[in-house]
């Protein structure tokens, strides 16, 4: 059945400062059919309306934009992201407008109004979110990790911490990584990640079981999510065997995701996110061959695949801010070779990522009560999926945050 939301303004008058889009198909939710011909109505930075255009009043005074030909979706939310960009990383003195612009090249212009940072340097992050959220800065509500668990620096980043200042200290026991949690906990970190797996060149550096079940016991304590980055087989077996809430990546070093194994990973109730497109960027980098290259990428879409079958959930994400490669047309397009609808990557983007990290109340859906949070699309991506590429405005609490 259609979805047809009545306008329920509670008493309060629209006023010029009120927000409608006219005219585009509208995909309200990732399970229900869109509205052609919609109009939706944002009024004080929420959702008040979506309907077909005939059923919802338009008030003279309210700002209008028409949207014919255009598509509809609620607000992005990339779960995989680092504030580590050169041109992030002192956002207490930065320019706003350099700042502006390097979260529009990065993240708004792809649609994302939400995203999860996890790992990066925390006072930095937070500095950076205090400005978004006065409306200084133009960008997505920032959620962090902050600094991540480790028990020795992955070797990939070792000469960028260096010539940033950037200090990330590692743990040698269970009781040193409950407490790095709890300090993180207490300077207000919004989730937890341990590197199960580091990479060390020619070997991998895998974090304890009883250290991974104290830093996971530690942060549920406080609520906060865990994410772990597995690296190989090992590192999956401790993020499984340790209650590790989310997989931050598809894993290079483990050889096929057999049934029993996803089966293990759906017991834990463990969400991956994929990031397909950062092991094109690492093939590349390191220079294998085409055919090297092409076969890891069918064997991280053939581990998606496995899970996504399974009803495993699946979070999008991309590793921005470690890659430079911001596009997020290659990322669409692997999920659906790994045999993702169009609703489940939907799912991936909106309602998914706000079930997961709690805030399913207010965001994720175009709904009456809902943060005013959506992105509008130069084609219909139920028929192209790269189409959710093509953005063509990003508005996040009922203001425009980017515009083609």
């Amino acid at each position: 059945m259609r979805a047809v939301f009545a306008l329920l303004l509670l008493g309060a008058s629209l006023n010029a400062a009120d927000l409608i889009l006219t005219g585009a198909t509208v995909y309200t939710a990732p399970d229900v059919p869109p509205i052609a011909g919609a109009a939706v109505v944002m009024h004080d930075g929420k959702f008040v309306a979506a309907g077909p255009r005939a059923s919802v009043r338009i008030p003279p005074s309210a700002q209008t934009i028409d949207c014919s030909g255009k598509f509809i979706t609620a607000g992005f939310w990339n779960s995989h992201v680092h504030i580590q960009m050169p041109g992030l990383l002192h956002a207490r003195e930065a320019k706003a407008a350099e700042l502006s612009r390097e979260l529009d090249a990065m993240l708004n212009r792809w649609g994302f109004t939400t995203v999860f940072d996890i790992a990066s340097a925390l006072d930095n992050t937070q500095a950076l979110r205090r400005r978004i959220e006065s409306g200084e800065v133009r960008g997505p509500h920032i959620l962090t990790v902050g600094e991540p668990i480790l028990t020795e620096v992955p070797i990939y980043a070792r000469d960028f911490l260096a010539a940033n200042n950037i200090s990330m200290p590692v743990v040698k026991t269970p009781e040193e990584a409950a407490a790095q949690v709890r300090s993180l906990a207490e300077r207000g970190a919004d989730g937890i990640k341990l590197f199960t797996g580091s990479l060390q060149g020619e070997r991998v550096a895998n974090m304890p079981l009883d250290m991974v079940r104290a830093a996971t016991a530690e942060a549920h304590k406080h609520h906060l999510p865990v994410f772990a980055h597995p690296q190989n087989t090992a590192g999956l077996e401790t993020a499984i065997d340790g209650g590790v809430d989310i997989l931050a990546h598809t894993a290079p070093g483990s050889p096929a995701w057999t049934p029993e194994f996803v089966a293990r990973l759906k017991s834990a109730h463990m969400a991956l996110i994929p990031t397909l497109t950062l092991w094109d960027v690492e093939a590349r980098k390191a220079n294998l061959k085409d055919a090297d290259r092409e076969g890891w990428m069918t064997a991280m879409v053939a581990q998606l695949r496995a899970y996504s079958r399974a009803g495993g959930e699946i979070l999008f994400g991309t590793d921005v801010g470690y890659t430079d490669h911001y596009d997020t047309a290659m990322e669409y397009a692997q999920m659906s070779q790994a045999g993702m609808t169009f609703s489940q990557i939907l799912t991936s983007l909106t309602t998914a990522p706000a079930r997961r990290f709690g805030a399913s109340a207010h965001t994720g859906r175009i709904a009456p009560g809902m943060d005013a949070d959506l992105v509008v699309l130069d084609g219909n991506p139920a028929e192209d999926i790269t189409v959710l590429s093509k953005v063509h405005m990003v508005i996040r609490a009922g203001t425009i945050l980017y515009k083609q």
